[in-house]
């Protein structure tokens, strides 16, 4: 347990960072790890990738307060766009949460995967910032929705759609990461609660899990994880904007290369 207990801290901590420096929420590197460890612990494969995204999500919950709060005392989050996406993404977790207990869903991964490379390919190119061309509030809730429910449904935080939405519209990328992590609580908090109700006392459950959360995993790893998000939403703001963006791409196609394996995961399950 101590072993494990030391594990979930080390992948806290790298999720910490990635949390904080890209708005991702650290999903991208907690979920793979998640289904990796309780792959080695024996948990039913029926329930194990649940497992590692309800308990991604609420690990999330802690680690997007500490990087909004920090991005939000630099003034980067733009307040003005946050209350038309902050009901959509709240809507959305929620039926992620729903389609994920419902769903075994290889192709769909797998179709995600390919829609990240293509964004990632996008955010390799130079945007034109300093005109920002947002939809209006009808828009805003509907991209908020999609975003929600994909997010709480693959666990990897709604920066990974979020951050290339905005830099489409024009948003300069410091702000796009920063109005990210800002949404990456809503998400998190609906798409958690979803997992948990969702996994209520499924018969598979292993000791020491609530609904599709394990306590063990959350203790170890959001120890760490939330002073590691302090430090990365404060190198994002040192950081030069051209090689953030390209830094952001990376992480993309690495997000891709997970849900990849994860399909084929499921699919020999």
């Amino acid at each position: 347990m101590l072993t494990l207990l030391l594990l979930f801290a080390l992948v806290g901590s790298l999720a910490g960072l990635v949390a904080g420096l890209f708005g991702l929420g650290g999903g991208v590197v907690m979920v793979p790890a998640l289904i990796y460890a309780f792959a080695a612990l024996g948990f039913p494969p029926e329930i194990l990738t649940h497992l590692a995204v309800g308990t991604s999500l609420t690990c999330i919950v802690v680690t997007s307060i500490t990087s909004a709060w920090t991005h939000w005392q630099k003034g980067a989050v733009e307040l003005g766009v946050l209350p038309a996406l902050i009901p959509g993404v709240l809507v959305g977790g929620w039926i992620g949460g729903m389609v994920a207990a419902e769903l075994k869903g290889p192709q769909l991964q797998t179709a995600f995967a390919v829609f990240l490379v293509f964004v990632a390919i996008t955010m390799l190119r130079a945007v034109p910032s300093g005109q920002v061309r947002l939809p209006g509030r009808v828009g805003l809730t509907t991209v908020a929705t999609l975003i929600g429910t994909l997010s709480a449904l693959f666990g990897v935080g709604g920066g990974s759609m979020t951050v290339p939405f905005l830099r489409y519209c024009g948003m300069v990328m410091a702000r796009a990461v920063a109005t990210s992590a800002a949404l990456g609580l809503p998400i998190a908090l609906s798409g958690s609660l979803s997992y948990l109700v969702q996994g209520w006392q499924h018969e598979q459950l292993p000791e020491f899990a609530v609904g599709f959360i394990y306590l063990p995993a959350f203790a170890g790893m959001v120890v760490c994880s939330a002073p590691a998000s302090r430090v990365g939403a404060k190198l994002a703001h040192r950081l030069p904007a051209r090689r953030l963006q390209q830094a952001f791409a990376v992480v993309l196609l690495l997000i891709a290369g997970q849900l990849l394996i994860g399909g084929m995961m499921a699919s020999h399950a």
